[in-house]
């Protein structure tokens, strides 16, 4: 049976997801952007197969390195992975801080299916908070990081966004917000 954990992390709230089937010894994280031995323990041991991110913003790769260093994939979009190297385009530098992560081992886009511990998620590529922005959606359960929030959705001001590509992203979106659960990033 599928499994979810939900942890409020760091000094913006993000939303970070552990995800895993009660049958098998794996999980996948979503969005660990801080405190990774937090995140371990609620791992309750498993493995860490995966790290899907959403989107490329500091708030939510800055426990990335701890939590991949047992060789956890590292998932995004092409179109956000040169920020997990870069603390201006990640917009760390705005808040006084140097975030960064290792470089991406698996890119994905739109449709793509991916599955990891078990759990198979298919990509949407939801762009305007950042240019390469995902939803992963497993089942019923979508999260959808800082492209929808519980009440709004991400900010468009941060270098790559585009209300004009959100406000696309957010029409599509729609329909799935009356189908499926949705999981945000705060």
């Amino acid at each position: 049976m599928l499994r979810m954990k939900n942890l409020t992390v760091g000094a913006l709230g993000t939303c970070c997801y552990v995800v895993y089937d009660e049958e098998k010894d794996g999980c996948v994280v979503i969005d660990p952007g801080y405190e990774p031995e937090r995140i371990r323990r609620a791992c309750e041991g498993r493995r860490i197969e995966a790290i899907l991110l959403t989107h490329g913003h500091f708030d939510h790769i800055g426990g990335v390195a701890e939590l991949a260093k047992d060789g956890a994939e590292i998932v995004i979009h092409p179109g956000d992975a040169p920020m997990l190297a870069d603390t201006k385009l990640n917009a760390s530098w705005l808040v006084g801080d140097c975030v960064t992560a290792p470089a991406a081992t698996r890119l994905v886009d739109e449709g793509d299916e991916i599955t990891f511990a078990g759990v198979t998620f298919t990509v949407l590529h939801t762009p305007g908070h950042t240019p390469g922005c995902v939803c992963y959606q497993t089942g019923d359960w979508l999260f959808t990081g800082d492209t929808l929030f519980q009440y709004g959705y991400g900010r468009t001001d941060l270098p790559g966004g585009s209300m004009q590509q959100l406000s696309a992203s957010l029409r599509r979106l729609q329909p799935l917000a009356w189908q499926c659960q949705i999981f945000p990033g705060h």
